[in-house]
């Protein structure tokens, strides 16, 4: 490993990256406000409430996350701005857009000022690091639930409003971006042999996609049976996946209690997909992971079946749920495929080194960038870093040293 590496460079289309984003964010939070409207505009006040209250929640914690970060960041990177604005903030809600406008404002300075000094690209780096950890919280913690729910109503009222369809599609095209964007920023951990190629972003994507899309639509006919029974099931798995990730051991946040907070939302994010939490062999945990949401959406399902068969006006529904079950085995096949080609780890072993890849195992020989200065180096996504990919000893070593250093 070198004994130096620069973060990846942050060029004119990281910037136009970065700028849709955060247009994808503030539009997808106009949606979820027009389509609570819309429903208590059309008499369904409960509807509306509901919509707002995951919005509310989803957003509280993705806040809380940011002012956390914030307060323990290193001081030459923490915003220029006084302790009680960046409060403020935080508390109508708008620290994540605060931050995203931060971050357009260093990207441009990198990209058109002229400042291309390497503490201004780690600096660029270390921001969208936390934006796009912070994007995923806010949208597995509101935007799966929100499609959950609009496909209920839709199913229930078996009609699709405007406001409906377009909010399912920012939904979608949020949870899309957060999953490419999370992985494209674990990727910049690595050496830049392992740069993300256009087949690895499909794939990763196309397998979330097919497992999280079966798992939604069994948890929404379930609440067409039984509509307060979500609010049973759901505490209820939240609480194991709770209980398997703090078994587990994390190390994310700084301190134990904002870890309590990680771990209770890792277990939103648990109930819909995967995500890997620990460092060492991923195999078993995947198995067992992937088992007991396969076993519980297939009793959601057949608990559907029996106890509401479908009307003439729901006879699409048979064909549809029996497709979801292929889906989320060919979610399970693209998984596989993508750890077994697609993974940085599969270039270790093409290059000539005893190894196996993450899903089969774990390696011990995938190289990181190697950072001099471990306070410009966003610990926390490197720490996931090393969850997802495998890292060689001396890399281990490195980032210990540099965690302490911190």
């Amino acid at each position: 490993m070198s004994p130096r590496a620069a973060p990846p460079r942050f060029g004119p289309l990281q910037l136009v990256l970065a700028a849709a984003g955060t247009v994808a964010a503030t539009l997808d939070l106009c949606m979820d406000g027009w389509v609570a409207a819309e429903y208590a505009r059309r008499g369904h006040p409960g509807w509306a409430a509901l919509s707002l209250s995951l919005l509310a929640a989803a957003s509280g914690a993705a806040q809380a996350c940011s002012w956390l970060w914030l307060r323990s960041d290193p001081p030459a990177l923490r915003p220029a701005v006084p302790v009680a604005l960046l409060a403020a903030l935080h508390l109508l809600q708008l620290g994540f857009f605060f931050r995203c406008l931060r971050a357009l404002k260093v990207g441009w300075r990198v990209c058109w000022a002229k400042a291309e000094e390497e503490d201004e690209q780690r600096h660029m780096a270390f921001l969208s690091h936390d934006i796009s950890m912070l994007r995923l919280f806010e949208t597995f913690l509101e935007n799966t639930p929100q499609l959950t729910l609009l496909l209920y109503i839709i199913l229930r009222t078996n009609k699709a409003e405007l406001s409906q369809g377009l909010g399912m599609g920012t939904a979608f095209l949020c949870v899309s971006w957060s999953l490419l964007d999370y992985h494209q920023s674990l990727r910049s951990f690595l050496q830049d042999k392992y740069e993300l190629s256009l087949g690895s972003s499909i794939t990763y994507f196309l397998w979330n996609l097919f497992l999280i899309c079966p798992r939604i639509l069994v948890v929404a006919l379930f609440a067409l049976l039984w509509p307060y029974g979500v609010a049973v099931h759901f505490p209820l798995v939240w609480l194991a996946m709770f209980l398997w990730v703090s078994l587990q051991g994390t190390d994310f946040m700084e301190s134990a209690g904002p870890e309590q907070l990680y771990r209770a939302m890792v277990a939103v994010i648990l109930y819909f997909s995967w995500f890997n939490v620990a460092q060492g062999r991923t195999l078993h945990r995947s198995i067992i992971y992937h088992g007991f949401i396969l076993v519980d959406s297939t009793l959601l399902a057949l608990a559907w079946l029996w106890g509401q068969a479908p009307s003439e006006e729901h006879s699409y529904l048979l064909p549809v749920v029996s497709a979801a079950l292929p889906c989320y085995l060919l979610g399970l096949g693209l998984k596989v495929t993508y750890y077994k080609w697609l993974h940085p780890n599969v270039q270790v072993q093409q290059e000539g080194r005893q190894d196996e890849v993450d899903a089969s195992g774990g390696s011990d020989e995938v190289e990181f960038r190697s950072f001099l200065e471990p306070d410009l180096v966003n610990r926390r996504m490197q720490w996931l870093a090393q969850t997802h990919f495998a890292l060689s000893r001396p890399a281990r070593q490195h980032f210990l040293n540099g965690a302490a250093a911190a």
